[in-house]
């Protein structure tokens, strides 16, 4: 386990230590004394010397900021062990690219930890989605970070809702509209952001963010439409442990059977070039080109 946070600790190292199969070994944080701390928790030793405790395990769960994370990642994976990350997996494409890099060279598994994706009810709503011809799709995420152990996080404060929860919703629409190839953007009130995405299969997706709407507006709702009507989707937030879980089993399978994940870091990537594109497109008030 990489990090000592409030993510980390409620969710990451609490489903680990559940976990029937999978065996928390140790904890690292850039503060010796919190990472003693958080591993006197869960009865593990809390580490200063990340390539110690790579030594000792066989994967590496990460919770982190995510310019923090990516380097980690490649140290790991460099190391031969698998990724269970974070979203997203950097702040910028060149930072994703290095992760992917030294995933592919390494020949390791890789999961992102979307949490919605490791939900039935996601799963089933995109089987619904792929057995149907879709024109489009639009998504909204309001939510309110006043008050949440979230509210101090200093990355959540300078990148906002597009970094943080954008990849969730990119999570749900592009496997179910396809890669978005352009993305329009226009800034709301403080952290709200519209985007306005064109996937390469020629449909089209609305997307709303904000962490810092009032807390009688906050919500969650997916939708796609297309020649069998709607399909809607109202994701479930209050059990990221359970879904971890499934995610660390999935990773398992991936590390055992050697294929890729549908959330590998490779997709993590794609998100983040989306992102990205987001961002020149806030600042640019233009149309602007993923990948570019």
């Amino acid at each position: 386990m990489l990090g000592t946070g409030h993510w980390a600790r409620a969710v990451h190292a609490t489903a680990l230590a559940e976990h029937p199969s999978a065996e928390l070994v140790g904890v690292w944080g850039r503060d010796l004394a919190r990472a003693k701390a958080f591993g006197a928790e869960f009865d593990v030793p809390g580490h200063a010397d990340v390539d110690a405790l790579l030594a000792e395990v066989d994967a590496v769960a990460i919770a982190l900021p995510p310019d923090v994370q990516a380097p980690l990642a490649v140290r790991a994976a460099e190391a031969g062990k698998h990724l269970l990350l974070e979203k997203p997996i950097a702040l910028d494409v060149a930072g994703a690219d290095r992760v992917v890099d030294a995933v592919r060279a390494a020949g390791v598994a890789s999961v992102v930890f979307f949490t919605f994706r490791f939900q039935t009810a996601t799963s089933t709503w995109l089987t619904q989605a792929a057995r149907t011809q879709l024109a489009g799709g639009s998504g909204s995420w309001l939510s309110s970070l006043a008050g949440t152990p979230f509210a101090a996080s200093p990355w959540r404060q300078e990148h906002g809702a597009l970094w943080d929860i954008g990849p969730h919703a990119l999570s749900l629409l592009v496997p179910a509209l396809g890669p978005v190839v352009a993305v329009q953007a226009t800034a709301g009130l403080r952290d709200t952001v519209h985007l306005a995405l064109t996937h390469g299969s020629g449909a089209a997706s609305t997307v709303t963010l904000s962490h810092t709407v009032a807390p009688m507006s906050t919500g969650i709702e997916f939708y796609v439409h297309g020649d069998a009507g709607r399909l809607v989707l109202l994701p479930e937030v209050d059990e990221p442990v359970a879904a971890f879980q499934v995610a660390v089993d999935e990773l398992t399978a991936a590390a055992v059977a050697g294929g890729v994940h549908p959330c590998d870091a490779g997709f993590g990537r794609d998100v983040v070039a989306v992102l990205a594109a987001a961002a020149r497109a806030l600042g640019s008030g233009c149309r602007e080109p993923v990948g570019e």
